[in-house]
C-alpha cells in the first residue's frame, strides 16, 4: 500500500558511456569536454543526506524532561508512536491513547480464521525505502533488525496494452537515473526521447525542486495538467509518471503538481539511496508494531488502546486536558424522535459528537446499537443476514450483535432506550444521564490522529481559535482505496516477482503475492499447492465507485487478463476492505494546512498530513513530523532536541 516498493530500471544493452556520448550530443557538447563535464557534475550533484533544523538549539540543553512533566499523545499510529517514544526516552510522563484496540494505525494487524487455520491480515502491502531515516530509526531503537526485512528483488510493471517493463535499482545522479529508466524502457526511445526536448524540460525541471518554489508555482494545478502542459511524452507519463503517482493513494488527475514533484524527489530523484527497499517477511503487526508497543512500556508510556480521545480541554492559550472515553463507558449518546425512526429495518443515525447509531423498531420498543465496530471504530452496516458488516476490515457481527467473524475483539455495544418527553433517549449501557468521560490533564499534547479524528477532536472542542479550526476542518482524503486478498488453489507460475505495479486498469493498481514472500502464506502454499494473492485499488475514481460484488469481480477479471492461468483457479478464501483514510493532497490544499505548531503553546500535530517544509512523505512523514512534534516539546523544557536526517532539501537543479 502507498509506496509499496517502487524502483527503477537496471542498466541494459545500452551502457553509462552510450548513455553520456547521447546526451551530451544532443547538448551540444565535444567527446573531451562532455567528459570533463561529466566528471564534475556526477560529483557536484550527488545527492547527500543532511539534517533537518526544527528550530533553535541551546547549547546548555538539557538531556532529560522536567521531573513529572505529562505528555498526552493522541493517536497510535506510526506519528503518534514516533512522538510517544521520543518524549519517553527524555523521561516525560507519557500517556498514549488509540481508540483502535490496536497500534499501527494504518500498519497495525489483526488475525482471521481462513480455512481452518489463524492467519494474520493488514490493510495491504508496504515498503519499507532506505531512505526512510527517521522511521527506520524508530524500529531500530525498539530492537527490531534486519532479519524481519527482505530486499526487494526488482520491481516490474504489468501494463495493460503492453508488454511488462521490469525495473530495479538505477543510479543517483542526474542524468543517468532518468537515462537508465528509457534506456530500459521497451516504449521509450533514447533518442525520441532526447529529440522532444520540450517534452524533457518538465522532467528536468522536477530535479529542480524547491519547497518554497515548488509550491508557489506548482500546487495550483494538478500532476497530469503539468505533464499535458510540458508537453511529457506520451509514454513516459504512461510508463513512469502516472502508475508510480498514483501510488501517492491519490489519482493524478487530482494531485497536486507541487506535492508529485516532491514526491519524485523524495523517493528517486533526490535521494541519496536510490531507490531500494525492503518488505517485511512477516505481518507488520508481528514484525514491527508488537516490539514497538513492548518498547513504549519498558519506557513507562501508559498505553490506553480501545479509548477514544473525544476532546481538548482549553485554559486560556494551553490544552490543560484530554477528554477520554473508555470501551464500554456509560452515558448519553443521543436524543431522537420516534417520527426520526422508519417503521422497518434499521435507521442509520449519528451524534453531535459524530458517533454512528443503528435503531429499528422491534416488539413495540426500540433496539439500538452504538454503529462503531469494536476493531477500530469504523461504522458498521446492516448486511444480507440480519447482521452487521465493517466494510474497513470485514468485521462480521450477528443480528445481536455478537462477533461472528474479522478481527472485532468484542461485540457491538447495544444502547437502552428511554422514552421521555415525546423524544427517545439512547444511552450506553451504564447510561441513565452519567458521563463516560474522564479527563486526563497534561502539559503538552500532541495530536498525531489522522485527517478524520483530528477533524472530529477540534470539531468537538471549543477551541476559539477560527483560523486552526478552519485549516483543520478544510482537511480532506483521497478517494477510497480497495484491498482484496484471495487464497487460490493454485500457484501464478507466471509470477516470478513477490510484488508488481499495474497500469491502465479501472480498479487494480498492484498485485502482492504474500505466498512468495511472507509466513505463514509461504507455508500454507507448500501444503496446498496453492497461492495467497492481494489486488489493491490505491484511489477509486467516483464514478467507478460499484457495490463491493462488482468491484471484485471486475479485479477477479483485471487479474485474469494479467496472469492467464488464473483463469481456470477457484477462490478458495477472501477478505475485501473498502477504506478513506489517506490524506489528500489537491491544488491548494497545501497552503492552509496547519503545521506541527499551533496557536496554543503546548498543543502539537503530528501525522503525514501536517505541513512541513521538509522533504518526506507518507510513513516517513508520519514518523518525521513525530519527531517534530517531540522537538517543539523539548524546545519549550530546554532539552537536547532529537536529529532529524532528510534527504537533500533541494533538487540538484535547484
Amino acid at each position: 500500500m502507498g509506496w509499496g516498493g517502487t524502483q527503477f530500471l537496471i542498466y541494459g544493452s545500452m551502457d553509462r558511456r552510450e548513455f553520456i556520448g547521447r546526451f551530451l550530443k544532443r547538448a551540444g557538447i565535444g567527446v573531451g569536454a562532455g567528459a570533463a563535464v561529466t566528471a564534475g557534475l556526477v560529483g557536484y550533484y550527488q545527492p547527500r543526506r543532511e539534517l533537518y533544523s526544527s528550530g533553535p538549539r541551546s547549547a546548555d540543553a538539557s538531556q532529560t524532561m522536567p521531573e513529572g512533566k505529562r505528555c498526552v499523545v493522541i493517536g497510535g499510529g506510526l506519528a503518534g508512536i514516533s512522538a510517544a517514544l521520543e518524549l519517553a526516552k527524555k523521561g516525560a510522563c507519557v500517556t498514549l491513547v488509540e481508540s483502535s484496540g490496536a497500534l499501527g494505525g494504518k500498519l497495525t494487524g489483526w488475525e482471521i480464521e481462513a480455512l481452518g487455520e489463524q492467519m494474520p491480515v493488514e490493510h495491504g502491502f508496504h515498503g519499507f525505502f532506505d531512505q526512510y531515516y527517521n522511521l527506520n530509526e524508530m524500529f531500530a531503537s525498539a530492537g527490531i533488525t534486519d532479519d524481519v526485512f527482505d530486499a526487494s528483488p526488482g520491481y516490474p510493471v504489468l501494463f495493460r496494452e503492453r508488454p511488462a517493463e521490469t525495473y530495479g535499482q538505477t543510479p543517483k545522479v542526474f542524468p543517468f537515473n532518468i537515462l537508465s529508466v528509457v534506456g530500459q524502457s521497451r516504449s521509450l526511445d533514447i533518442a525520441s526521447f532526447l529529440r522532444e526536448y520540450r517534452g524533457l524540460l518538465p522532467v528536468v525541471s522536477m530535479f529542480g525542486y524547491q519547497y518554497g518554489k515548488t509550491f508557489r508555482e506548482y500546487d495550483g494545478i494538478n500532476f497530469m495538467e503539468y505533464c499535458r502542459k510540458g508537453e511529457i511524452l506520451p509514454a513516459f507519463i504512461d510508463t513512469v509518471l502516472h502508475p508510480f503517482a498514483d501510488a501517492t493513494m491519490n489519482r493524478m488527475e487530482v494531485l497536486s503538481a507541487a506535492e508529485a514533484i516532491r514526491y519524485f524527489h523524495f523517493y528517486f530523484m533526490g535521494s541519496p539511496e536510490g531507490l531500494s527497499f525492503n518488505i517485511t517477511n512477516r505481518d507488520c503487526m508481528t514484525a514491527l508494531i508488537n516490539p514497538l508497543e513492548v518498547k513504549l512500556r519498558e519506557l513507562g508510556v501508559t498505553v490506553l488502546s480501545g479509548h477514544r480521545a473525544l476532546s481538548l480541554k482549553v485554559e486560556g492559550e494551553r490544552i490543560a486536558g484530554v477528554a477520554v472515553q473508555g470501551a464500554g463507558g456509560s452515558g448519553e449518546i443521543l436524543h431522537v424522535s420516534p417520527a426520526d425512526v422508519q417503521d422497518s429495518g434499521w435507521t442509520s443515525l449519528v451524534s453531535r459528537e459524530g458517533v454512528p447509531v443503528l435503531v429499528k423498531r422491534e416488539g413495540g420498543g426500540y433496539l439500538a446499537f452504538d454503529a462503531r465496530c469494536t476493531h477500530m471504530g469504523c461504522p458498521v452496516v446492516p448486511d444480507e443476514s440480519g447482521g452487521f458488516f465493517c466494510p474497513c476490515h470485514a468485521g462480521r457481527f450477528s443480528s445481536n450483535g455478537d462477533v461472528l467473524g474479522g478481527p472485532p475483539p468484542a461485540a457491538l455495544v447495544r444502547l437502552s432506550v428511554k422514552s421521555g418527553d415525546g423524544m427517545l433517549v439512547l444511552h450506553s449501557p451504564e447510561g441513565g444521564g452519567g458521563t463516560a468521560e474522564k479527563l486526563l490533564e497534561c502539559d503538552y499534547c500532541v495530536m498525531a490522529t489522522d485527517v478524520r479524528g483530528t477533524r472530529e477532536i477540534v470539531g468537538n472542542s471549543s477551541l476559539a481559535s477560527p483560523s486552526f479550526e478552519k485549516s483543520v476542518a478544510d482537511l480532506g482524503e483521497a478517494d477510497p482505496y480497495a484491498v482484496y486478498r484471495i487464497w487460490l488453489d493454485k500457484p501464478i507460475d507466471s509470477a516470478s516477482f513477490p510484488f508488481y505495479t499495474v497500469s491502465g486498469y479501472t480498479y487494480t493498481d498492484s498485485i502482492s503475492l504474500y505466498s512468495a514472500f511472507q509466513e505463514p502464506y509461504i507455508s500454507w502454499a507448500g501444503k496446498t499447492g496453492g497461492c495467497v494473492v492481494e489486488l489493491h485499488a490505491y484511489a477509486i475514481a467516483p464514478e467507478d465507485m460499484r457495490p463491493e460484488e462488482e468491484i471484485k469481480a471486475a479485479m477477479i477479471a483485471e487479474m485474469h487478463h494479467m496472469f492467464l492461468e488464473t483463469e481456470g483457479v477457484r477462490v478458495l478464501h477472501e477478505l475485501f476492505m473498502i477504506q478513506s483514510n489517506f490524506t489528500r493532497w489537491a491544488p491548494g490544499d497545501h497552503a492552509g494546512r496547519p503545521g506541527v505548531e499551533t496557536p496554543f503553546s503546548n498543543l502539537f500535530l503530528a501525522g503525514d498530513w501536517v505541513r512541513v517544509e521538509a522533504p518526506v512523505f507518507l510513513m516517513e512523514a508520519a514518523a518525521f513530523t513525530g519527531r517534530m512534534a517531540a522537538n517543539a516539546v523539548f524546545r519549550s523544557e530546554g532539552v537536547e532536541q532529537v536529529p532529524l536526517p532528510i534527504v537533500p532539501m533541494d533538487g540538484i537543479f535547484a
